[in-house]
């Protein structure tokens, strides 16, 4: 057989199992924005099943009689060729899954769609105790899936490398020591000054009207609604069924205007890295996390969390943005933002106040809700904390680190919606995120001028190709360090981070 014989009936059988797992998306997407309530418990089979199905097509003797063609056939490939990275990942995901048994990858499965919603219910009512049992459950299965897949200083270790490979629990705790301390003398410096006006932000904003300043952003920001839509959810999420269908999500808070604006922004920039994988990579290992089961095409989810930060904060947060589009938000709502200037509203929505949500919490403690949930994964993996322990280690842990009584479990423990889908291990991706957002923005402004003079009037597509060019267009081709690298010179370093942040709420 020859090589290209070889490698495309590999690329057959990845696209299959593609197919399969963009399926299960829509399922999930279907889930947390239209499905009844009452659909729960079906729709979590109907989802375990799919993801064993993708699971037994990647582990089946065609596919790794094709993989064992593959690789003899790209053996004086280049290592970085996108044939050979497909070829290389598609191995490690097979030794993975043949390392967890099919009844716990279905197990996994089937418990999300049910914690999901019984989280729902809990969170509606405020109520820990309706999701405690979904949440044991889901702690007790993912000590499973680490004994399985293996680790050796922490439990922890096995989680995070799902979706940040090569991150530890001890890697992590390093880059947060050094985030602690350089974060903590600049929030003191920021809350040493009078609070800014903000009274404007919590009028009388009908959905309608954020909807529609919600989809002409994301249309300003570059996003495709050719290629994509925007919808409703309980917490709020970008799925991908392949980069010709990359829907994005927001909720509205009638009486609290930033919550949907930032969130869309965010979600923005996650559709946004979709859409710009490379073309060529539809339905192939590159555009699918053959790991985790799941289609996207981000390279990790740090590296897609740096995407969605970027947009959100490093644009649609800034002054710029708000001096060229303030006017057009006025016109929205006319009588709610007819006495507020710009620069009020730049100042309102950048204040530095700590908060109870995470969602909704400023630059300068998004990343202690990070730490403190860090702290608990690690804590709950290891089993030095009961689940039933954790609305009062959660309350503790805000009481100091900002200085917060929670009210309430909605407030608290119940507000993200990671753990009932099973993430364990996900959160630290979000400061990553930040961090490696920063980074790629100081590379690209210090080598492209025109960045900052396009941004500055109001054209964001320089930004988007050169983001597309440097990050999204590979998709799951590069690790992300090797990204940095790449583009950056350096691996994940949190000094631009700091910097950024000093100079907008320090100086």
């Amino acid at each position: 057989m020859t090589q290209q014989a070889s490698f495309a009936a590999l690329q057959e059988r990845i696209a299959a199992v593609n197919d399969v797992l963009n399926a299960t998306s829509l399922l999930t997407w279907d889930s947390r924005t239209m499905m009844p309530a009452g659909g729960a418990e079906t729709r979590g089979h109907q989802i375990a099943t799919l993801t064993r199905v993708a699971r037994d097509l990647l582990l089946a003797s065609e596919t790794e009689r094709a993989l064992n063609e593959a690789e003899r056939a790209l053996e004086g490939v280049p290592a970085d060729a996108a044939e050979r990275r497909m070829v290389e990942q598609t191995r490690h995901a097979v030794e993975h899954h043949r390392s967890v048994p099919a009844s716990l990858i279905q197990e996994r499965a089937s418990l999300r769609t049910v914690a999901q919603s019984a989280w729902i219910e809990a969170r509606s009512k405020s109520e820990f105790s309706i999701y405690e049992p979904h949440l044991a459950k889901t702690v007790e299965l993912s000590r499973a899936y680490a004994d399985c897949i293996g680790w050796s200083e922490h439990p922890y270790d096995a989680m995070v490398s799902i979706y940040e490979p090569g991150e530890t629990a001890a890697s992590l705790k390093g880059l947060f020591s050094k985030l602690r301390d350089g974060l903590l003398p600049i929030l003191a410096a920021a809350r040493s000054r009078p609070r800014p006006r903000s009274d404007f932000l919590f009028r009388d904003f009908p959905d309608e009207g954020q909807r529609a300043f919600g989809l002409s952003l994301a249309e300003k920001l570059g996003y495709d609604l050719q290629r994509g839509r925007l919808d409703t959810t309980v917490h709020p999420f970008e799925v991908s069924f392949t980069r010709n269908d990359v829907r994005i999500t927001t909720r509205y808070n009638r009486n609290y205007l930033p919550a949907s604006m930032f969130g869309t922004a965010h979600e923005v920039g996650h559709g946004l890295y979709e859409q710009g994988v490379d073309p060529a990579y539809t339905r192939t290992t590159l555009a699918t996390d053959l790991v985790g089961l799941y289609a996207v095409g981000g390279t990790s989810f740090g590296a897609h969390e740096s995407q969605s930060r970027l947009w959100e904060n490093h644009i649609v947060r800034s002054r710029t943005f708000w001096e060229r589009h303030f006017p057009d938000l006025q016109r929205h709502f006319p009588d709610q933002l007819g006495d507020v200037s710009a620069e009020e509203f730049y100042r309102a929505v950048t204040r530095v106040e700590p908060g109870f949500i995470r969602v909704e919490a400023d630059e300068l403690t998004y990343d202690f809700h990070i730490m403190l949930r860090v702290d608990i994964e690690c804590a709950l993996m290891d089993g030095s904390l009961p689940v039933s322990d954790l609305p009062g280690a959660w309350n503790a842990a805000i009481k100091r680190d900002l200085d917060l009584t929670v009210p309430n479990d909605a407030n608290g423990v119940l507000q993200d919606v990671h753990w009932s889908t099973g993430y364990i291990g996900s959160f630290p991706t979000y400061t990553i995120g930040n961090v490696m957002g920063a980074q790629v923005m100081e590379t690209l402004r210090r080598q492209n001028p025109s960045v900052d003079s396009s941004i500055e009037a109001g054209d964001y597509s320089v930004l988007s190709e050169e983001l597309r060019t440097r990050i999204w267009q590979h998709g799951r081709r590069f690790m992300r360090d090797e990204l940095l690298e790449r583009e950056t010179g350096r691996r994940l370093d949190p000094a631009p981070y700091l910097t950024y942040l000093h100079n907008k709420y320090a100086s």
